[in-house]
């Protein structure tokens, strides 16, 4: 990645953006598009895209990674000024003991920790072993007691999100940061309509980001009533299962952008999928295959209107729904030139083609 990139993603991975609070995430989106589109869209639940017009009866080609990430929203205060909270998207209990969050108020963050009980105050094998539930787990933020809290500025309905700096590793293509899972995306659709400037495309180019999709997809949906797509490219990051080094397992950092051919919410368009996969062989674009336990806004868009085909274009992150995942810079960059090229490719007769071959 270049410096600039890097900045990119530096201020995108530390927006605070959860499930229905994009709105930081969004600005900043609706800031850069604007430098690149020619015209800028929002549908009622708040998604965003810059638009491109080339081609006037060329296809539709809608491109959206999503800014909302894993996070929690306040839903009471105890007596003892701690907070309760509910999760926004797929957390496991294991991740969340100890960790450092930030509560949005109307004065600031607030910063507090999700309280842990030591062990020498566990009595017992069986508390020692057992993972505390979420809705058992408290917010600690340093208040007296609930009128502190109050004073404090914390009210129910607050995001809460997770602390961790954008943090280049020691191998310096490896960045550790919160929400790559799908900042990853709202950077890419940033950057293509960046680079396709001065291209004249053989289509109409939506390229944004989505809400709402951690918990349950829903920017997705209404984007795609609001553009009608013919063809729809998600751009997200998925489960990496590499640490062991097992090779038999799906995603591997390093080893290029994610060719997904299923996961519980589609099965990848056979036209399209053939389309991605010829277009990284020919252009000797490093790939490899992915099975996903989890959908993308992909399980969405290819539902609306007659059918939209409709595939992702993914990187694997480490750790995702957690404080803190792991990208490595060359499957970002496959996956950018991956996505740029296909964009071009996307004419009129193409896009013909792919929908005929299912």
């Amino acid at each position: 990645m270049n410096q600039e990139t890097m900045d990119l993603f530096k201020v995108l991975t530390e927006l605070p953006g959860t499930s229905g609070n994009e709105h930081f995430v969004r600005n900043f989106m609706r800031e850069q598009l604007t430098k690149y589109a020619d015209e800028i869209v929002q549908d009622g639940l708040g998604s965003i895209f810059g638009i491109k017009h080339s081609e006037k009866d060329g296809p539709k080609i809608m491109v959206a990674g999503h800014m909302d990430e894993v996070g929690f929203m306040v839903t009471a205060i105890t007596k003892n000024g701690m907070i309760r909270f509910q999760p926004l998207g797929g957390w496991s209990p294991q991740v969340l003991q100890a960790q450092r969050v930030q509560i949005f108020t109307d004065n600031g963050p607030v910063d507090g920790v999700i309280g842990s009980i030591p062990p020498h105050l566990l009595r017992g094998t069986e508390h020692k072993n057992k993972v505390t539930e979420i809705k058992d787990l408290l917010i600690d933020i340093g208040a007296d007691d609930k009128e502190d809290a109050i004073r404090i500025g914390i009210k129910p309905g607050q995001q809460i999100v997770p602390i961790c700096p954008f943090t280049p590793l020691a191998n310096p293509k490896k960045i550790m940061a919160k929400a790559w899972d799908n900042r990853y995306g709202c950077g890419l659709a940033i950057e293509l309509l960046k680079e396709l400037q001065g291209v004249t495309l053989p289509n109409t180019l939506y390229s944004g980001a989505t809400v709402q999709e951690e918990v349950g997809l829903r920017g997705a949906r209404t984007s795609a009533y609001m553009i009608k797509p013919d063809l729809y490219f998600a751009l997200d990051a998925s489960a990496a299962n590499d640490m062991t080094g097992d090779k038999n397992q799906f995603g591997h950092l390093g080893e290029g952008v994610l060719l997904r051919i299923y996961d519980p919410t589609m099965v990848t368009h056979r036209g399209l999928r053939e389309f991605i996969l010829d277009m990284a062989e020919s252009n000797h674009i490093p790939y490899q295959y992915f099975v996903s336990g989890g959908g993308t806004d992909a399980g969405q868009v290819h539902l609306a209107n007659e059918g939209v085909p409709s595939a992702v274009i993914g990187i694997c992150a480490r750790y995702i729904h957690s404080h803190a995942s792991i990208i490595h810079v060359d499957d970002y960059l496959a996956a950018k030139e991956l996505l740029i090229k296909l964009v071009k490719a996307a004419d009129k007769t193409t896009v013909a083609s792919i929908k005929v071959n299912v």
